[in-house]
This record gives C-alpha cells, sequence and structure tokens, in this order.
C-alpha cells in the first residue's frame, strides 16, 4: 500500500519528467564523470604497459651461421631429387 508521502514524491517526479525539452537531452555532469574516469583508466593502463614494454629484452637471433646450425642440427637436411 502506497503511503500519502510516497504518492506525493511520485507525483512531483511526473511533473519534472514532463518539463525538459525531450528533443534536447544531453548526457549531464554524470556522463562527463564517467567519460572522464574512462580516459583516466586508459592514460593509467597506457602509462604501465610503456612502463613494461621498456624491461622487454629483446634481442634478434643473428642472420649468421649460429641460427643455420642449430636449425640443421636439429632436422635433417634433405637433399633434392634429380632426374
Amino acid at each position: 500500500m502506497m503511503s500519502a508521502t510516497s504518492t506525493l514524491a511520485l507525483t512531483h517526479f511526473v511533473t519534472l519528467a514532463d518539463s525538459f525539452d525531450k528533443n534536447k537531452v544531453t548526457p549531464g555532469v554524470l556522463g562527463f564523470i564517467v567519460f572522464a574516469v574512462i580516459g583516466g583508466a586508459v592514460w593509467l593502463l597506457m602509462k604501465s604497459m610503456n612502463k613494461h614494454m621498456k624491461k622487454v629484452d629483446f634481442e634478434e637471433q643473428p642472420d649468421g651461421g649460429e641460427a643455420g646450425t642449430t636449425t640443421s642440427a636439429a632436422t635433417p637436411a634433405t637433399e633434392p631429387k634429380t632426374s
């Protein structure tokens, strides 16, 4: 059962809902706060990723004989068939 105060509160909400322009609805302060929090989170993630990427020590394999000897020792070379 609804009390008199809840009925009165609902009537005020209905009149406030009819007073705004339905063709001009903006996100307002809450939308800005959510957007700013998401932007801050992305900035912090990018900063953290940059710090972790600087720690990576990546060295390429040399193009010389070292790379060729390790692969040829692991797999036997097959000779091409000649007719």
